[in-house]
Formats: structure tokens, C-alpha cells, sequence
């Protein structure tokens, strides 16, 4: 069939402008999965996180030993129907045991809680395992030292307070069973020798947090010894009579080495600073207030699961 001259030149003319469209068309197609890209790139951070959120061995466990020391500190008692409102300055305190025979005999002896014992439990918070988020308990122990004078101010039975009171003899003080420091930590892991995440990894290991004071209370002031009740009647947490009891505010940073030894298993030695804010500790008929800064070592064993 013979198409006439007319019909010709219009599709020619259609074709022609097309044609700039399918050109427009042909240089845009490439962009096209750039909207895809993006939303692959969401799914690979979503993925990264839920794997290291669910991955075996992303969460370790440790228990360990410390010792401590303690800066002079201040301790004041109020125990208004006695008349007494007084501090006490400069008071030196130490940790239980005393001497390394003594924390050499209860290793041998595997007296777990003597001395002071230590746990960490945490979860990393990325795959490349160098973040995580962690619970540590250090069940710390204070007792004040004997045979000092301690200078005194403020009143006693409503009269002005001696220049000094004797240890143990009239001020016996202790939060021996003990003082608790319960904290929530970030955790950054550095490497810095062998392979790693396999035995022989070293691994420098950082920590700062903050949390509660959970001690018991063991004084006895002017004569007058305290009783906060038995301990398997009233255990915990925020009663006059409970054994432990919250007593306080507690921050802190540590700092030291994890070795991998054996596949999941760990050694990690470090030191500890903390600074904590001791309120309404019992005593007899009263309370006492105090601040104390301590310097803590760590050796601990843990593995990851």
C-alpha cells in the first residue's frame, strides 16, 4: 500500500521529536539505581549492627581480686538525740587483709570474698569488638585505722567536742562487708600486640563509669555500736534496717592490659580511681557522711561467650 506524501512527513516529523527524549532517556538510565545505593548502604549498617549485637563471644565475664588504698578522709556524724554533731579530720583507712600473707592464705585456702572480690560482665557493642557497653561490681572494703588520735570538731552530748578521739577505743569505723561499688561502664578496647582476637592478643583495655554505693555498715561511736538488722532477713537495699544499703554515689576510670591465654580466656590486670559520696551510712540513733577517693588493682581471669 502506498502511503501517501502527507502521512510520511508527519511520522517523520514525530520521529524527530522523539528522539531527543530517548536521548535525554539513555544519559538518565545509569542513575536509576542511585536511589538503591543508598538504601544498600542503610541495610549494610543495619546488618553490621544486628551481627554485632549476635554474635558468639560478644559478651565476656570475669572475676577477679584488688587491693586498696584510700586518701585521708573526713567523717561526719550527726546523732541528734544524743546531742552529738561532730567530724573527725584526716582519718587514715586501709582494705582487708591487711598483708599479703594474709591475701596469699585465702588464695590457698580459696576463701573466694577475702580479699575483696571483683566482677565485670559486658557486651561489645560493635563487630570490631573494641566498644562495649559493661556491669562491674567491686565489693571493696574499708575499715579505718587503728591507734590514731583523729582531730575533732563540733559538739559532743551538746558540749564542744574533745581536740581528739582515739581509734578504736572511742571511734571504731568500718564498711567492711563492704563497700560495694556498683557502676555502669563504656569499655574501649585498643590492640597493640599479637594476633588478634586469638591467643597471644594484647590488648590495652579503658574504663569510665559511674554508679551507686552499696556498703554495710559496721561502727561503733562513743560506746554505741550500730545494728542494721541480720543478713539473711533484710538483704538489700533501701531500708533503715537492711544489711546493704544505698548510701551514696560513685564514679571512677580504669585502666590496664587483657591477654588472650587460650582461645576465650583472659588475664586483665589494671588500676582503678574512684571517687565516691558516702550519705546517711548508719550509725547509732544518727548517720554519718563521708567522701572518700580510693586507688584499686585489679587482677582478674574471664572468658568470652
Amino acid at each position: 500500500m502506498k502511503i501517501p506524501a502527507a502521512t510520511k512527513h508527519l511520522l517523520c516529523t514525530a520521529a524527530m521529536s522523539l528522539l531527543p527524549c530517548s536521548v535525554v532517556l539513555a544519559q538518565g538510565a545509569p542513575e536509576v539505581p542511585a536511589t538503591p545505593a543508598v538504601n544498600t548502604q542503610a541495610a549494610g549498617s543495619k546488618s553490621s549492627m544486628e551481627r554485632a549485637l549476635s554474635e558468639e563471644n560478644n559478651w565476656y565475664f570475669s572475676w577477679g581480686y584488688s587491693r586498696q588504698q584510700y586518701q585521708d578522709s573526713d567523717i561526719h556524724v550527726s546523732q541528734p538525740g544524743l546531742g552529738n554533731d561532730f567530724t573527725v579530720h584526716g582519718v587514715k583507712g586501709s582494705d582487708f587483709p591487711t598483708s599479703t600473707s594474709d591475701t596469699l592464705k585465702s588464695l590457698t585456702e580459696l576463701d573466694l570474698t577475702n580479699p575483696q572480690e571483683n566482677i565485670r560482665i559486658g557486651k561489645f557493642m560493635n563487630p570490631e569488638k573494641t566498644f562495649a557497653i559493661e556491669f562491674s561490681l567491686d565489693h571493696s572494703k574499708y575499715n579505718i585505722d587503728h591507734n590514731q588520735n583523729v582531730p575533732v570538731t563540733g559538739t559532743i552530748a551538746n558540749a564542744p567536742a574533745p581536740a581528739t578521739l582515739a581509734t578504736p577505743g572511742q571511734f571504731d569505723y568500718a564498711l567492711h562487708n563492704g563497700l560495694n561499688h556498683l557502676m555502669v561502664n563504656a569499655v574501649w578496647f585498643k590492640h597493640l600486640a599479637g594476633p588478634e582476637q586469638k591467643p597471644g592478643d594484647l590488648q590495652l583495655v579503658s574504663r569510665v563509669g559511674a554508679g551507686i554505693l552499696l556498703p554495710h555498715a559496721e561502727n561503733t561511736i562513743l560506746g554505741n555500736s550500730v545494728q542494721v538488722g541480720p543478713k539473711n532477713d533484710n538483704i538489700c537495699c533501701f531500708n533503715k534496717g537492711d544489711w546493704w544499703q544505698v548510701n551514696g554515689w560513685t564514679a571512677g576510670a580504669e585502666v590496664g592490659l587483657r591477654y588472650t591465654i587460650y582461645k576465650t580466656i583472659y588475664l586483665e590486670l589494671t588500676s582503678k580511681w574512684a571517687y565516691g559520696q558516702l550519705r546517711g551510712v548508719p550509725v547509732y540513733q544518727g548517720s554519718a557522711d563521708q567522701t572518700l577517693i580510693m586507688t584499686e588493682q585489679v587482677l582478674s581471669t574471664g572468658f568470652l561467650f
